[in-house]
């Protein structure tokens, strides 16, 4: 059988002690020719009463993210929506409260701040519990009058906060990452340099923990319609506003993780180190907290977004040589925030989530519903690579759509052999037990087989005459016939022969001798250094 082999060696080394960054300018950091800071503006919504009120804000400065801050935001919840620029309104986002995230103090309460895309004009709709009703007055005991009411009315000091990241370079963009990752190898890291945290706005110095004994899972809700090219403008806002507006000093999380697989590294400190974040109230002190960026209550993370943020967990787990599928014994420390008294000591998953030590519905019920796998893929993280593995790196991918719907390994292909790579042009292919699945964007993701992949092999692949498949097997009753860019393969069931037709030229082709090789060099993925 045709043998096109894994990708180079090269790419296949572990990496389980380090941590690979990113050595390129990537989308959002600041140019001479685009603005170095970003814009925080805040102002007032003003007489919110009880039930919903809608609030337009609109500024001159374009924005493109909105949150809302208060002393209290007990019995508040919120939803923003912005205008587009022909006048219409897009959907409603919910604001979700930041509440088990940041340090346990009084003081500025605020939403996690929603991606709107780039606006002058938002609506905002507040929905308030009620007030008390007032008590009917009674004379005060020898006063001789009647007091004035003392009823408290619902605060009013509700702020808009309108953030404005600085523009991308539009010729600037860091290239998000592909379904195929080599497993045992860490995700790339987007420092915080390479974001372009303004490391003037932390105050005071890291808190190191002994070690990270478990990991906590959060999303930060808000909008899933963003671009790779919007993250790093999105990560910077969400560290100014929580080290400026809320005044946390530095941003919660150790880490976050788009919808593309964009990994940026959060809390400043090291992410090697046991870097101490406020993330989880209660339980912020041995653990290491991400969050996904984007909304999961109804809609599960992307397959390359849980894959790696599993992946990234299994990587900094495995440095404190921690097994994301056991369990702790944490202390809570107690606070507003947790379910969890001070002193108690719950036994939770050694990678666990914001709602089981907090009062939130955080990561999200499609998120929180995904957590077994995403356990999994951390675990595979420093075992030895297996067939899951390999099934693992095409997640998110044409060929591994194509694959679900041959009915995965019961199939005709059977279990993966090799990650995605490339082939001719923009050709991807995967080798699989019993032939390779090959996609183009011009043909789709097609599979190749038994004797008409022998043939095709020896006619050079998808270089040769006939080009890419452009179909599957078709089933006739004398013949399996199988359609590419340039001709036909035919086999014939009684001979075993198979036959080329070009242009309506039939050529019988001999028995292939040996198994023809690709011209790529290839090292098997199981020959890691």
């Amino acid at each position: 059988m045709p043998r096109r082999r894994p990708a180079p060696s090269i790419l296949l080394s572990a990496v389980l002690g380090t941590v690979a960054i990113l050595p390129w300018a990537i989308s959002g950091l600041p140019t001479d020719d685009a603005p170095t800071e970003t814009a925080i503006t805040q102002q007032p919504l003003t007489a919110l009463g009880g039930g919903e009120t809608v609030r337009e804000i609109h500024q001159d400065t374009p924005f493109s993210m909105v949150a809302l801050t208060a002393d209290s935001l007990d019995g508040t919840t919120a939803r923003v929506r912005a205008q587009r620029a022909d006048g219409s309104w897009g959907p409603w986002y919910d604001a979700e409260t930041l509440e088990g995230v940041g340090p346990e103090r009084t003081g500025t309460h605020g939403t996690e701040p929603v991606f709107v895309g780039r606006t002058n004009t938002v609506q905002i709709a507040v929905t308030r519990a009620a007030a008390p009703a007032p008590t009917a007055p009674t004379p005060g005991p020898g006063l001789g009058y009647i007091p004035a009411n003392v009823e408290h009315p619902l605060p009013q000091n509700v702020n808009a906060v309108l953030i404005s990241p600085p523009q991308a370079p539009v010729d600037v963009q860091f290239p998000p990452p592909t379904a195929a990752t080599v497993p045992g190898q860490a995700p790339q890291i987007i420092t915080r340099a390479q974001w372009g945290a303004n490391e003037s706005m932390k105050c005071g110095d890291p808190i190191y923990d002994r070690g990270v004994r478990a990991a906590v899972v959060h999303h930060t809700a808000g909008s899933n319609d963003y671009t790779p090219q919007d993250s790093p403008a999105i990560v910077r806002s969400i560290y100014e506003y929580h080290a400026r507006t809320l005044g946390w000093c530095d941003i919660a999380y150790n880490a976050m993780v788009d919808k593309y697989g964009q990994v940026f590294e959060g809390r400043a400190g090291g992410m090697s180190r046991a870097v101490q974040g406020a993330h989880t109230g209660g339980f912020n002190s041995d653990t290491w907290g991400v969050a996904m960026l984007g909304d999961f209550n109804a809609v599960p993370p992307t397959p390359i977004q849980l894959r790696t943020t599993g992946r990234l967990l299994g990587w900094r787990l495995g440095l404190d040589h921690v097994d994301p599928r056991g369990s702790v014994a944490l202390t809570s420390a107690g606070g507003s925030f947790t379910l969890f008294p001070r002193g108690a000591t719950p036994t939770l998953p050694n990678i666990f989530t914001h709602r089981d030590v907090g009062n939130t519905d955080c990561p999200g019920d499609a998120a929180y519903a995904q957590m077994d796998l995403l356990r999994d893929i951390a675990a595979r993280f420093n075992q030895p690579p297996g067939p899951q593995d390999l099934v693992d790196t095409l997640r998110g991918g044409a060929i591994f759509t194509k694959w679900q719907t041959l009915r995965s390994e019961a199939g005709p292909l059977g279990m993966p052999t090799s990650p995605e790579a490339s082939g001719f042009g923009a050709t991807r292919y995967v080798t699989f037990d019993r032939g390779a699945m090959y996609w183009s964007p011009e043909t789709g993701a097609q599979p190749v087989t038994g004797a008409i992949y022998e043939a095709w092999g020896t006619l050079g692949f998808e270089r040769g005459a006939l080009g890419l498949p452009t179909s599957a097997e078709i089933h006739e009753p004398l013949w399996i016939k199988q359609n590419f860019q340039h001709g036909t393969l035919n086999f014939d069931r009684e001979t075993g022969l198979v036959t080329r037709v070009i242009d309506g030229v039939p050529v019988e082709l001999p028995r292939p001798d040996h198994s023809p090789v690709q011209l790529e060099r290839f090292t098997p993925i199981n020959n890691r250094a």
